[in-house]
């Protein structure tokens, strides 16, 4: 008996102990549990803190109702208004646009005729506390002070769920406002049409930043409609359709016993019957939803497992790898329909059509984060910029629900295509592909006629023209090397040639790239390499020279040659870091921030830059950089980015950086060394295989590497290919306090 019950006993420990195992498992892939959405919500990071799921098509988030440059997202983690909730929203970009489709629970009826020229004058907008807000991966939560009504959101990729708790007894009613829009966006005709009495259908055009927008929206909601009041245009009308350049309703609801009202969104670029398609079928379950959502962000996310004992950093970099896979957005429908900005629709066949394309920012390395940690994505954006090609006869610089906006710099699209290819990543034309590229390359907009005639873009001819004329040389050493890569030799040898053009720019006597003018001699002066005027007026693109003079990826050995020497070129580049922060001028670029001397981490064009250090034989000061801008411009609060998140880059930089990575070429397969910040960083690749990299003693003072080992086997290279990484395997740092100036340097 005793035997039985030690037995019994030890049974019970056992099963105990694997519950514990079980559940300390579960946490340990609990990745979402590690994501703080508020990051970048502050500051100028324009992130916004609302559900969406991976590449969603809807990102139903919070509203503030203000019109500024901080409120891009609609949010601002200053804010505590809160104007409505609305489905399509932009990531971390320095463009107002989109808040389209607002819902707003309310339990009164309101007066919705009065115009309204400001958020205060919103008759349903409430105030609430961050002490009553939650988000995480897929979900979002805030009670409303006002109407005292507990919101919750989640989505799956073609539906938004809304759960509103109103206070017991209290009248349960939802406003829908069509004219509701922020900063760029104006509504030109909408209808909403009341179906039946679970059923709301109809749509918003409106033009901003995109010029042709057309959304087409359907709500089902859990109980039957038991009053309507439908308005166009400020003015009470009858029927069950409204129609005008603004229209709104103010729905009601019998309570029922029943505190909860559930309602369902789904959106469409084509038409209501589509949205009607993208509608997710089956009961009103939120919190199945919810746990979806969850659950598709907890795969997501585990493609990178990181280990440290810091949880601040997984914080960061959970983070990271969540806003580096809110865009680009899913834009077709499930049929595979969707608009373009000519109004023609068309249908993706076998492939997902995306947008907000935001190329200027993520070619550098959101693109390449996720020709790994979403392969399966990357051929579908290809696809993408091939049907934006067949309408347009060029390939897309920014698109935005299908509209071309023409913001920003260089012809982007093209790096991407050239990566997804070199990476043998298939499922596109690479035939067609290349026609696109040299096309694109090869006609007369955008300052392209200059750059043709001159071999680049003279200063007194077109504004931004040194930031311009260094991305044309980088895209056509891209198209170079796919032509290459295709057997076109003569196209080869032609865009080749072209990709020097950086070389009539650079100031050897000063060491910057200067505006010149169309006779070929004169510099334009006076110059001030610290002098920013913001896009009008001036020789570089939201920055100064000191910024956009380090733009040339694709030769950064002859471009060191240029400068003289290593020493040379070296000293250079650490008097960037070391140089004072002062920017001078009248009207300085916003997006000049998170500086270090003249560096600025907040924008892109920095992106690169310290990682040159590496091709002029001194990787340790790539390492002491690195990760000083690790440490300084990253942080878990909601200024916890340096400048625009820019729909990922600013945390794709992060992603790659904190494990000892970067593609400083975004086209070339080849990843530059820097400065590990984690102690093993596991890359979980198709069919089992993984890639992991191990950083032995690392701390904040231990971050110079010290010696390396690929798969046991010495490494002493700054740079690793895609290929090596994806066919697993480990590479081991082992690092120290002070750099050992004989490690990646060739004798």
């Amino acid at each position: 008996m005793r035997n039985f019950t030690l037995l019994v006993l030890f049974g019970i420990l056992v099963t105990s102990c694997k519950i514990n195992v079980n559940k300390n498992n579960k946490q340990d892939v609990l990745f979402i549990d590690h994501v703080n959405p508020f990051i970048g919500t502050g500051g100028h990071g324009h992130t916004y803190p609302g559900a969406t799921v991976p590449f969603g098509m809807l990102q139903v988030s919070p509203d503030n109702g203000i019109s500024n440059w901080d409120w891009c997202s609609g949010y601002h983690y200053s804010d505590n208004i809160v104007a409505g909730f609305s489905h399509l929203h932009l990531s971390g970009t320095g463009i107002g646009d989109l808040a389209d489709i607002l819902f707003m629970p309310t339990n009164k009826k309101l007066d919705l005729t009065t115009p309204t020229t400001s958020r205060d004058q919103l008759p349903y907008k409430s105030t609430y506390s961050h002490a009553n807000e939650k988000t995480t991966p897929g979900y979002y939560q805030v009670y409303l002070e006002d109407p005292k009504i507990n919101v919750e959101l989640t989505s799956s990729l073609r539906t938004a769920f809304h759960k509103y708790t109103f206070s017991k007894n209290d009248q349960q009613s939802v406003v829908i406002d069509l004219g509701f829009a922020i900063n760029w966006d104006k509504a030109l005709k909408t209808e909403l049409k009341v179906e039946d009495p679970y059923t709301i259908s109809g749509y918003r055009y409106s033009t901003g930043w995109a010029k042709n927008q057309k959304v087409f929206f359907v709500a089902k909601f859990s109980k039957p409609i038991a009053e309507t009041i439908l308005l166009a245009d400020k003015k009470v009308i009858t029927g069950s359709t409204a129609n005008g350049d603004t229209t709104a309703a103010q729905l009601f609801f019998d309570a029922n016993n029943d505190d909860e009202l559930l309602v369902k969104v789904a959106l469409s670029s084509v038409s209501v019957a589509n949205a009607k398609g993208n509608l997710e079928s089956g009961n009103f379950s939120f919190e199945k939803e919810k746990s979806k959502a969850g659950t598709i962000w907890n795969k997501a996310l585990s493609k990178i497992t990181v280990e440290t004992p810091i949880d601040s950093l997984k914080t960061i970099f959970y983070t990271a790898m969540y806003h580096a896979q809110l865009a680009p957005v899913t834009y077709s429908d499930k049929n595979g329909e969707f608009r373009k900005e000519n109004n023609d629709i068309v249908k993706a066949k076998n492939y997902t059509a995306y947008s907000t394309l935001s190329l200027w920012d993520t070619f550098r390395a959101e693109n390449p984060l996720l020709t790994i940690v979403a392969p399966d994505k990357v051929s579908d954006l290809v696809n993408s910029m091939l049907a934006y090609y067949d309408t347009k006869k060029i390939l897309p610089v920014w698109t935005l629900y299908a509209n071309e906006t023409n913001t920003m710099t260089g012809y982007h699209s093209i790096p991407v295509i050239l990566d997804a290819y070199q990476k043998g990543i298939k499922g596109f034309d690479a035939q067609k592909a290349f026609e696109a590229m040299k096309a694109t390359m090869m006609q007369d907009e955008r300052g392209l006629n200059f750059y043709k005639q001159y071999g680049y873009i003279p200063y007194n001819l077109l504004d931004e023209s040194v930031t311009i004329t260094l991305e044309y040389a980088y895209d056509d050493w891209c198209v170079a090397q796919m032509a290459k890569a295709l057997g076109k030799n003569e196209d080869y040898e032609f865009f080749s040639k072209r990709s020097k053009a950086y070389e009539y720019l650079f100031d050897s006597a000063s060491g910057f790239m200067r505006g010149k003018s169309d006779d070929k001699k004169s510099w334009n002066e006076p110059f001030d390499p610290k002098h920013s005027n913001h896009r009008e007026h001036t020789d570089y693109t939201e920055g100064n020279a000191w910024q956009h003079s380090w733009f040339v990826p694709h030769n950064v050995d002859n471009f060191i040659k240029l400068h003289g020497s290593n020493e040379v070129f070296t000293k250079r580049l650490e008097q960037l870091f070391t140089e004072s922060s002062e920017i001078t001028g009248n009207n300085v670029s916003a997006d000049i921030s998170g500086l270090i001397g003249q560096y600025a981490h907040g924008n892109e064009p920095s992106h690169h830059i310290a990682y040159m250090f590496n091709h002029a034989a001194q990787p340790w000061r790539t390492q002491y950089w690195v990760r000083h801008i690790l440490d300084t411009q990253y942080n878990t609060t909601p200024n916890g980015l340096s400048g625009n998140e820019d729909c990922g880059q600013m945390s794709a930089w992060y992603v790659f950086s904190s494990m000892g990575l970067y593609p400083m070429n975004p086209a070339s397969g080849e990843y530059e060394i820097g400065s590990p910040i984690f102690e093993k960083s596991t890359i979980n690749l198709e069919k089992g295989k993984a890639f992991v990299i191990e950083a032995e003693n690392v701390s904040d003072k231990n971050f110079y590497i010290q010696s390396a080992t690929l798969n046991d086997v010495p490494f002493n290279e700054t740079v690793i290919t895609h290929q090596q990484i994806m066919q697993g395997g480990t590479l081991h740092f082992v690092m120290g306090a002070t750099p050992n100036k004989n490690w990646g340097v060739k004798k």
